[in-house]
C-alpha cells in the first residue's frame, strides 16, 4: 500500500515519472560507472564544506531575509527549499514546524525558500504561500526565489532538500545536504532524522556523517520554452 501510495504522490507532481522521483527498491544495483560518467554526472552547486553566498529573499511578511538577517548569535542556518504544491512538500510540513522548535533551540534556525517558477506552478505564489504558512503555523521564514537565482547556486533540485549551514570564521559552510529524514512516507516510522543529526555531530565540532543523503521529492519547475 506504501508504494502504492508513493507512486500515487508521484503522479501528481506534474508530469513526472515515478523512476525519476523516488529512490528504487526493487531494482538490480547500477552498473558501475567510470570517471568521465561520474563527472558528467557532477551535481553543479554547493559541496560539503563550501562557502554559501549570502542571498536576500522576499518573506511572506514582505520583509527582506538573508542570512546576515539571522544575526550574530546563530550557530547556523537550516535551509529547506520547499514550495505549496508538491505532494511531498506537504507531507514534510508538520514535521518542518516540529523540527524549526529544535533547530532554533541549537541555533540553526530554517529559512524555507520557494523556487518553483509561477507561470508552472501558479499555486506556490506569496500570497499563496503566506496563507499556506498561516494555516500551518510557520514560525519560520517562508520566502520566494522569484528569480530563481538562488536554488541553482545551491544546486537544488528538488522539493524538499535541505542544505544546514554551520557558520565560521569565515561564513556560513555547507555542512550537510539532502533528504530531511528516511522516512517519506510515514513521520511515525522515521528512524533518522538527518537535520538532528547534522545539529548532534555540529554541536560536538565534529563533521556531519552522513554528510549527504538523497533528497526525495517533485523537481524545481522551471519556465517551459
Amino acid at each position: 500500500m506504501l508504494t502504492l501510495a508513493a507512486l500515487f504522490l508521484l503522479a501528481s507532481c506534474t508530469g513526472e515519472s515515478a523512476s525519476s522521483d523516488t529512490t528504487a527498491t526493487n531494482q538490480a544495483p547500477p552498473a558501475p560507472t567510470t570517471k568521465k560518467e561520474e563527472k558528467k554526472k557532477e551535481k553543479k552547486g554547493y559541496k560539503i564544506g563550501d562557502l554559501v553566498e549570502d542571498f536576500e529573499l522576499e518573506n511572506i511578511d514582505n520583509k527582506m531575509v538573508s542570512l546576515a538577517s539571522l544575526g550574530d548569535d546563530v550557530k547556523g542556518a537550516t535551509i529547506v527549499f520547499t514550495c505549496n504544491s508538491c505532494p511531498y512538500a506537504v507531507m514534510y510540513e508538520d514535521r518542518l514546524v516540529e523540527i524549526s522548535k529544535r533547530a532554533k533551540a541549537a541555533g540553526y534556525p530554517i529559512i524555507a525558500i520557494m523556487p518553483n517558477d509561477l507561470s508552472v506552478k501558479p499555486d506556490d505564489s506569496l500570497d499563496k504561500m503566506k496563507i499556506r504558512a498561516e494555516e500551518k503555523g510557520f514560525d519560520f521564514p517562508y520566502v520566494i526565489d522569484a528569480k530563481q537565482s538562488i536554488y541553482p547556486k545551491f544546486g537544488a533540485t528538488r522539493t524538499p532538500e535541505v542544505y544546514v549551514l554551520d557558520k565560521t570564521a569565515e561564513g556560513f559552510k555547507v555542512a550537510y545536504h539532502g533528504a530531511i529524514d528516511d522516512n517519506h512516507e510515514d513521520a511515525a516510522a522515521v528512524k533518522v532524522n538527518y537535520i538532528d543529526n547534522a545539529f548532534e555531530f555540529l554541536g560536538k565540532g565534529e563533521p556531519v556523517d552522513p554528510g549527504a543523503t538523497k533528497a526525495i521529492g517533485c523537481t524545481i519547475k522551471v519556465k517551459k520554452g
